[in-house]
């Protein structure tokens, strides 16, 4: 017999807005994080046959944060398309360390619902937005103190790298 459950999970969103130019925010976010090729990061962790092995693969792919970019939606694309030129710049960039992501699923097994993360830089009328959705905020319902730690730990260090991208 399937169990049906249902949860409310309040999330904290970080927001942080900036008066430098969408390209310049990004591009600050890009020095910081590591932009691994996807398909070849894949394989590696696929082949590394030890904990210590993942361990290199991901040191390898993550920036000086230590975190890498999984993927990007250029959301503004899509408003290019209706709006043309005018459109304003959207930008999601999905983002982590499968190594912390491990970590906070040993003790919360539905943090994979929530991890790598999402930054969402939107460029509006009074400045570009940075924003995150906390971690530890998915996280808390959870009830585990060793996931919320790692996940605490993450949320300091992509809010930081946002206070410091819209500088």
């Amino acid at each position: 017999m399937s169990k049906i459950k249902t949860r409310k999970i309040v999330v904290q969103r970080f927001s942080v807005t900036s008066s430098a130019p969408f390209a310049k925010v990004v591009a600050a976010i890009e020095r910081e994080i590591g932009h691994p090729d996807m398909a070849a990061f894949g394989k590696q962790v696929v082949a590394a046959r030890t904990p210590s092995a993942l361990e290199a693969v991901v040191t390898n792919a993550v920036g000086p944060l230590g975190l890498m970019e999984f993927t990007r939606f250029d959301l503004g694309a899509i408003l290019r398309k209706e709006q043309g030129t005018r459109a304003r710049q959207s930008l999601r960039l999905v983002m982590g360390n499968p190594l912390i992501m491990k970590e906070m699923l040993k003790h919360a097994p539905d943090a994979g619902s929530y991890a790598p993360v999402t930054v969402l830089i939107d460029e509006r009328g009074d400045g570009v937005y940075l924003s995150y959705d906390r971690m530890a905020s998915f996280l808390a319902p959870y009830g585990s103190a060793d996931a919320l730690k790692v996940a605490q730990a993450l949320d300091t260090k992509v809010e930081a790298l946002l206070v410091r991208a819209a500088a």
